[in-house]
Order: structure tokens, then sequence, then C-alpha cells
């Protein structure tokens, strides 16, 4: 460790004590790691932010993960991209970290980011639930979950009755009447109304602008879309200059606070994402989560969710086969439609492969140990789930 490195965590140290002191609360700062590979605009434009981030907010301690570089911040040193979220999720794992900021990382099927982003014109904030990931692959259960979700993260950082607004798009008002009967059934959800003069819950680009709601609903392909515009809309795109990232995976029984980066985001969008996950760890997201899951459940959620999917359930011979034991599972394919993925898990269980679903940043994969990962791509081709070898694939 460089004696730089040992200066500034002896400073971090007294830091640490000159506010306990000042606020009663010593060893209370949550710890927030940050990785630094992978950006469009490199590495230094990431350390920039957590600078930023370091100097505006003194409430908690970032850790950089990455290569070693040029800043008074705690470097936990990595050569590459894989070693890199290796050491993030171990981290994680062992409570070293509180919460981690990072890019392209893959979500299991169930959860979901929800993003934050600044308004044009007002200048309020809107939750975007949600903006990366795949909540269910059927769309209104997906937005459904996608609700509960927004109003989860929307509690974690200190909105005790958040409004929720449903973007009008396919599928809204199934899911205006599944959210109605989940508040019908005792579960609370405060309704916002459009500012439009027909007023209801089920919201226009107007109510976009306006942030015309606390959470607002949709699926995570048009959130991605909007998370961009609203990032980058006043520097033509390539550079993500406002707001607070595409936010934090929520899902059922998810046990980690990991937010998400745009490649394209820069300094000032990584200062606040390092402050939204933060936020996030103090708030105890996921104690949050597995209350307000409680409460929906209490409400009829999982009878609700079954009616909406019943009439589309694709049958699957399973031939009561048992599937593989658990591997670890490093290798993705990509290119499956998301309608098929879980045919794709059962087809390549039934040929004795474990593999797990998941969604990566271009889209639906699914995992696979390397050893399995040729025979698995054999076998995904001959169904017809992927339609060309994967560009490493030396077979």
């Amino acid at each position: 460790m460089s004696d730089k490195n040992i200066k500034a965590m002896i400073g971090q140290v007294f830091n640490e004590i000159a506010d306990a002191i000042s606020t009663g609360e010593f060893g209370s700062k949550v710890k927030v790691g940050l990785t630094t590979l992978g950006s469009e605009h490199g590495t230094a434009e990431l350390i920039r932010g957590a600078e930023m981030a370091s100097k505006k907010y003194s409430d908690f301690e970032i850790v950089l993960i990455g290569p070693k570089a040029d800043t008074s911040l705690r470097i936990v040193e990595v050569n590459n991209e894989e070693e890199m979220h290796k050491k993030m999720d171990e981290m994680l794992n062992s409570k070293e970290l509180d919460a981690a900021v990072t890019m392209h990382y893959n979500f299991p099927i169930g959860v979901s980011t929800v993003g934050r982003v600044i308004t044009p014109g007002f200048g309020k904030e809107l939750i975007i639930s949600t903006t990366t990931g795949t909540s269910s692959t059927h769309r209104v259960e997906g937005m459904v979950r996608n609700a509960l979700y927004g109003i989860i993260t929307a509690k974690a950082i200190g909105i005790e009755k958040p409004t929720v607004g449903i973007l009008n798009i396919d599928g809204a008002r199934k899911v205006e009447g599944a959210l109605k009967e989940l508040k019908n059934n005792g579960y609370d959800i405060n309704f916002s109304e459009s500012v439009r003069a027909d007023g209801g819950v089920v919201m226009r680009g107007n109510d976009l602008l306006a942030a015309a709601s606390d959470v607002m609903v949709m699926d995570s392909l048009t959130g991605n879309l909007m998370m961009k515009i609203f990032s980058s809309f006043t520097t033509g795109g390539s550079y993500e200059a406002l707001g607070y990232g595409y936010g934090p995976g929520v899902g059922d029984n998810y046990d980690k606070i990991i937010c998400i980066l745009s490649r394209a985001s820069g300094a000032p969008v990584v200062c606040e994402a390092l402050r939204y996950a933060a936020s996030c760890a103090k708030g105890k997201l996921q104690e949050v989560a597995k209350a307000e899951f409680a409460k929906a459940r209490k409400a009829g959620l999982d009878e609700i969710l079954k009616a909406l999917t019943a009439d589309v359930k694709k049958a699957v011979d399973k031939d009561e086969f048992k599937m593989p034991d658990k591997k670890t599972v490093t290798k993705s394919v990509a290119g499956i439609d998301i309608m098929e993925l879980e045919n794709a898990v059962i087809t390549l269980g039934k040929a004795g492969i474990y593999s797990e679903s998941g969604m990566g940043c271009t889209g639906p994969i699914v995992l696979v140990a390397d050893e399995d990962y040729i025979k698995a791509i054999d076998i995904l081709l001959e169904n017809k789930y992927i339609t060309e070898r994967p560009l490493d694939c030396n077979c």
C-alpha cells in the first residue's frame, strides 16, 4: 500500500472520530463500494465522481474497487472486470460493504433496478420503476412487481407515503386493476393523479416531465429509455450528467444493495448514485422490502399475480426430471427471447446441465458453468433458443 493511501486511511479514521463526536453515532458510517472499470469515459471519470461525493457528503465512506489510481480514496486493487465484480460480491457478502455501485451487472430474473432522476422545468425528483433487469417474463406481472419495488425504494430513502402513477404503455390498465385490487384487499397504495384535465392514475408524457407522482411505474426497457433521456437530454446523449443513476436492484428476498450506472454515466451521476446507494443502506432497503412483501401477500399478491399469468402460461413438458445439482455459473449465453428463457433452462436441465436465468445489460441470458458452456450452446442451437454461436465460443 502506498504512503498516500496509508495517509488517506489515517485521515479517514480521524474524520470518522470527529463525525462521531459531533453526532454521537460512532462507527455508524455506511460503506459504499464503487467499481471503476468499464466506463465509456474512463476510470478517471468514475474516480472524479467518487471524489465529488466524498467532498459533498460526509456521512458515508467510499471504497473504490479497480486498478491503482492517483486518489486519496481507499482502493481495493483488481486487474479486470470479472475479478472486480467477484471482489465486489465478496465484500458485500462479508458485510465489508453495505452497498455498491457498478456497471454491467447481471441480476437474476425477478430483480430489477429502481432509477431516480431530476425532471426538467420544476427540477423535481422522480423514481422510475424499473430501469434495468426483469421483474417477470410476463409484462403485466412484471409491472405490478415494479410498483412494489418503487414503493419499497421510496420508503427506504425516506418517503413515507409515496404517490404512485402508472405510465400509459401496453398493459397499464391491467396493472391499474391489479394494484387497485391489492389496495382494496388492504395493501396501502397512495395513487397519484395525472396533471391532465381528465386525471386518473394512468400517466402521460406530461406527467413524466412534471413528476406528477413520486414513483412512476413502467417496464424496465421503457424505464431504461427514460433514464437515458432524463440523464443526458442536455448533453446530446453521449454523457449522462443528471440524476442518481439506474438505482438499486430490488426483488423478493434479494439480499444485496447493488446500484447500477450506465457506461455513459458521467461524474455528477456517479456522485449522486453513491449518495443514493448510501441512502438505501441507511434506510435498510432489504428490511423494507421484506415488510412490504409480507403486507402485499397478506392482501392477496400471489393470487392476483397468478390470475394475471394464468391465461398465458406456456405448458412445458418437464417429464418429472430432476434439475441437476447446483453449480457456480459464470458463463453467460445471450440472444434468448425472454418468453423462452425458463424453457431454455428446463431444456438444459433435461440434458443434465445446471443453468440459471438472468438479465444482462443487453437482454436475457442463461448462465452455465465454464465446463458446460460449449455443450449448452449446442443444445440451445439445436432447440432454436439461439440462432448463432457466440463470438467467444471456439466451437
